[in-house]
């Protein structure tokens, strides 16, 4: 089964090696993975989306919540969540397919960011299946290269993954 996995940790050196070190100490794959700070520039947030069974993952939970530097884990699997995705495609573009690149792109919302004689760069921010749409009809014309930022998600409605003050110091 497929997990969204939100972790409030302190913003300090190591961190984030040691939450993948053990995510990859007991086998998991992480197959995306995004950190940013949040409004408090001492903690960040890391979301990361990895495959196992429930009880799996509620060991993996227990073993993050130990570490000195995590604050808070969440799981959004079971919860209403949006989740989004940043992703830049540079594909061929020449004259026979600069008109079929743009219809595509406008029909996915996307934007063409940069024209190049032979490449046109689309970014495309969405869910997974939206984004998985575009480079399906992308590739028929030409996909040079994909990058993807990685998800992101937050609960939705009036649920927070939030921390009033510190509740863990971080032992450097």
């Amino acid at each position: 089964m497929r997990h969204v996995i939100s972790i409030l940790v302190e913003n300090e050196f190591g961190v984030l090696a040691r939450v993948a070190g053990l995510f990859s100490g007991r086998g998991f794959n992480i197959e995306s993975l995004s950190v940013a700070e949040t409004l408090d520039p001492t903690v960040s947030r890391i979301t990361l989306v990895t495959r196992g069974d429930d009880q799996v993952l509620e060991q993996m939970e227990k073993q993050l919540n130990k570490l000195i530097c995590v604050i808070k884990v969440g799981d959004f699997t079971a919860t209403e969540h949006v989740e989004r995705e940043l992703v830049l495609i540079k594909v061929r573009a020449d004259e026979r397919t600069r008109g079929e690149l743009a219809n595509i792109v406008d029909i996915f919302r996307a934007k063409i960011i940069d024209v190049s004689r032979e490449s046109y760069i689309v970014e495309i921010t969405g869910a997974e299946e939206k984004v998985n749409a575009l480079v399906e009809l992308l590739k028929p014309i030409g996909i040079l290269e994909i990058v993807r930022t990685g998800k992101v998600a937050m609960y939705r409605g009036t649920r927070v993954l939030t921390v009033n003050g510190k509740e863990k110091e971080c032992a450097a």
